[in-house]
This record gives C-alpha cells, structure tokens and sequence, in this order.
C-alpha cells in the first residue's frame, strides 16, 4: 500500500509544469486543455496593432518563464494572422525558457505539397522551412505538435531544429463510433486510396469500403472500388474537407450501394467561404437525406464557432490528446 502511495507521489513529481500561451482564435481550446491538467497554466500575450496594421505585442510576465517549460498553440486560419503568431514563436524561446512546444493542431498549406509542373511552388515545404527556423531554447529543438498532416512524407519537409511529433484525432472517432446505438453496424469508408493509406491501420477493426475518383470526360467521378456498405451506418474518414464535393459525391454512392445512413469525419473542418452550409439541413430535409453525423475536432476554431448547435455537426475536442502531448 504504501509502494503504491510513493508511486503515485513520483509520477506527480514527475509532470512537467507547463506555462500554455495561445493566439486568439484559440483561447477557447486553451482553457480546455488546461482543465485537463493542474499541470497546465494559462499565459496571456497582449495581441494589438499599431495603426498601420502591424502587430504590436507584448508577452506578460516574460521575466517569470525563465527556466520553465513554455508552450504555445497557434492557429494558422489564415495569412494574415500567421505573421503576428511567428513573431511570438520566434520570441519565447529566447526568453531563457527549459523547453519549448509548437503546438499547431492543423497545418494549413499541407495539401500544397507537390509540384506538377515547373512553375508551382509547394507552400507546404515553405512553411516547414519558417517552422524549422525557430530558435533552439536552453532545453533544445522545439517540439511541434501536429494532427494528421496531409501529407505523410512532409515530416521530411522540417529541418533539425524542430522536433515534429505526429498525432491523429482518430481515437475521439473510435470512442464516438463505440457510443452509438448502432456500433455494430458500422463500416469506415475512405474517399480515396490515400486516405485508406494514411487510416486504415488505425481502424482496422472496422469492416471498410474503399471509393475512388475516376475521370469521365471533364468530370471526376466518385465509384465504389471495394466493399459492401449495405445495410450499414457507414462512416466516410479523412483528414481534412474544404468544400466537401468529394464526401458529398461519397454519401451519395454509398446510399446508391444499400448504405442504411452515411455519417463523415474529418480532423479539420476547413469549410472555406461557409461551405460547411452545404451540410446543413434545408427545406425540412431530414437526415436520411445526408448526413447523420459530421464530426470535426477543433483544430479550426473558426469552423467550430460557425458549426455550433448546427446539426448534422459534432466536435470532437482534442484538448485531451494535447494536454497529454505537452508531458512528452
């Protein structure tokens, strides 16, 4: 009894004492995170501009993080709030902290990673090169936290400096899979061979089905490749949707093959120019008729707003995942 009591004393000791600042976007998952943990204290940064528009900024109690273990989560929704949050990054660890943590839920240029003709520039590799400049804190390279990259191979695309450390959203999937009614009627379907590439072996518990894009004159059409969704509630993966086409065109050939409901989920709900709309019931349309359920996490805390109480939609929160990934 009393092993077990020290042994529960040590692994307190053991926690890091982290000191979380954020942006703005994400003050929200902030504070759920750090109600995760006594570990976990909220910072603040004074976020203004000076009347050009350039950032004016000032990090609090900059002398009190010396020697502590100092995190920040960003938020790159967009351009212009990119350059604001760098500056920060760029500033805290050389405020003599032990360590430093990126955490960026969502990488925001990681499905501009190729090049198909000369000319094309491959944002995702430009943005990997800014994150790998990062200065080195008094405790090393920065950790960088990221969910479900598009790309595997753009773990390749950062330099030495950083530390990139790759989660997945899809444990709060499996968990809500479990709850439902129908949990043994589930089937995971993937939009396209790349996503069955990236998933499948975290869900291979799952009966699945596979669909793919062929092209058809100037069209791109969605097929089933393989699989039997019939009679099933199937569930559509992948890691990011913007305007939604490809899962919108998925649901209706899954329903065309039996499907008995058809539900999505997504890592980011990206949903530029409210596409996330195109979700919503209308005209008195019930959910038979589209999707039964369209989960996000809120790794975009804009779409998270917008989608609030708006069926067919639900937020699976990853301030666990992350609370759980500043102790690594």
């Amino acid at each position: 009894m009393e092993n077990n009591k020290n042994s529960e004393v040590l692994k307190r000791q053991s926690k890091k004492e982290v000191l979380l600042f954020y942006c703005v976007e994400c003050e929200e998952l902030a504070r759920k995170v750090a109600a995760q943990s006594q570990h976990i204290t909220l910072q603040s940064i004074n976020w203004r501009s000076f009347d050009d528009g350039f950032p004016n900024l000032y990090i609090n109690n900059a002398h009190d993080i010396r020697g502590q273990h100092v995190a920040f989560l960003a938020s790159f929704s967009s351009p212009a709030v990119i350059f604001e949050q760098l500056s920060v990054i760029y500033n805290l660890p050389r405020l003599f902290v032990a360590s430093f943590t990126l955490v960026l839920p969502f990488f925001p240029t990681g499905s501009f990673e190729r090049m198909e003709e000369e000319g094309d520039v491959a944002t995702a590799f430009t943005m990997a090169r800014i994150l790998s400049n990062i200065p080195i804190s008094r405790g090393g390279p920065t950790s960088l936290v990221i969910y479900d990259i598009h790309a595997l191979q753009e773990r390749f695309y950062f330099g030495d400096h950083v530390l990139p450390f790759f989660e997945t959203g899809i444990p709060l999937l499996k968990q809500r899979l479990h709850q439902l009614p129908d949990a043994e009627k589930i089937v995971v379907a993937f939009p396209d061979d790349g996503a069955w590439k990236r998933f499948h072996k975290l869900l291979d518990h799952f009966p699945t089905v596979i669909c793919t894009k062929v092209r058809e004159g100037d069209k791109r059409i969605v097929r089933l490749k393989e699989g039997n969704p019939a009679g099933c509630h199937v569930v559509i993966v992948d890691d990011l949707v913007q305007s939604g086409g490809t899962l919108i065109e998925c649901q209706k050939v899954l329903v065309a093959h039996g499907a008995a409901k058809v539900s999505a989920y997504v890592t980011h709900g990206v949903f530029p120019k409210r596409s996330w709309e195109r979700f919503t019931p209308k005209n008195g349309e019930g959910s038979e008729k589209g999707f039964a359920f369209f989960w996000i996490t809120d790794s975009c805390p804009q779409t998270v707003k917008a989608i609030e109480n708006k069926a067919p939609f639900e937020v699976l929160s990853l301030a666990g995942s992350i609370a759980d990934a500043l102790q690594i």
